[in-house]
């Protein structure tokens, strides 16, 4: 597993808690399967961006693009 991909995964799972919902409810608010979820928090690399991005915006949680050269999207 990448840095990356723990980081995220431990930030979605601690998220998710904090809301007090869970990996079910997320899943059904995200309009993904449960098994998503559960992938995504134990750091499977192989998810779409659009199911992330869908995954991010149920917990309000965004994410900034840092383009090389030091340049933000």
């Amino acid at each position: 597993m990448t840095p990356f991909m723990m980081h995220l995964s431990q930030t979605i799972r601690t998220y998710r808690k904090m809301s007090g919902i869970t990996q079910k409810q997320l899943a059904d608010f995200a309009g993904v399967g449960k098994t998503v979820i559960f992938d995504i928090e134990h750091g499977k690399s192989t998810i779409q961006l659009h199911t992330l991005l869908q995954i991010l915006d149920v917990l309000n949680i965004k994410l900034k693009l840092c383009l090389p050269g030091g340049q933000n999207a």
